[in-house]
């Protein structure tokens, strides 16, 4: 992301996606209310069809031990605002593949979270190297009410496939629609192309769309 070293963006206009405003700060956005965290039940599953049949479970603790980087992007939610220069630290989700990998006929991956939210993605969405499984934001741990202690963020797509308390990610073998995508949501969310709704949606792009 270019800038001017000051922190300020110096192309903000070729980074806002059509449809999009450009919002100061970072606004709270989410479905429902924030989670309790608690580290002793806490864990971070990946399972479903892994190539070994078998899952994978971090505690809270683990997740120090886990490889990081750093992620500086921007955020577009769908209902039009969009934020600049994140910076995110936590675990690749490259990493999570290197570790847990899929079986070959994995397409997709689903992304679940608290109260039983969910967010799919196509594998090649989940596997970039922007995809991150973060901890930190600006150098500090997320707030519960961004996400703590683990967010998911996928800054090349719409924010609702960048679910906050993140809790698994199953592999799936077919494309199967998350929590807002069942409700009228675009199921693949690339900003750029504008692909907010459902209705939207080209033979391909859903499960139930072909």
């Amino acid at each position: 992301m270019a800038g001017n070293g000051q922190g300020a963006p110096t192309d903000v206009p070729e980074r806002i996606p059509p449809g999009q405003r450009l919002v100061h700060g970072w606004p709270v956005s989410h479905y429902g209310s924030v989670p309790r965290f608690r580290p002793q039940r806490w864990n971070l599953r990946v399972f479903g069809a892994t190539a070994s049949g078998d899952e994978r479970q971090w505690l809270f603790d683990d997740l120090a031990a886990l490889p990081h980087t750093t992620v500086v992007a921007d955020l577009h939610c769908a209902t039009g605002p969009t934020s600049t220069d994140h910076e995110w630290y936590g675990i690749p989700a490259r990493a999570v593949l290197d570790l847990v990998p899929p079986a070959p006929e994995v397409s997709h991956v689903m992304a679940w979270a608290e109260y039983g939210y969910s967010a799919n993605l196509r594998l090649s969405d989940f596997d970039t190297s922007e995809t991150v499984l973060a901890t930190h934001h600006n150098g500090e741990p997320l707030t519960a009410e961004h996400g703590f202690p683990l967010r998911l963020v996928v800054p090349h797509l719409y924010g609702y496939k960048s679910p906050k308390w993140l809790r698994a990610i199953e592999y799936l073998t077919e494309d199967r629609r998350g929590f807002w995508e069942e409700r009228g949501y675009h199921n693949i969310g690339d900003p750029w192309r504008e692909q907010r709704y459902s209705y939207q949606e080209k033979p391909g792009d859903g499960p139930d769309s072909g």
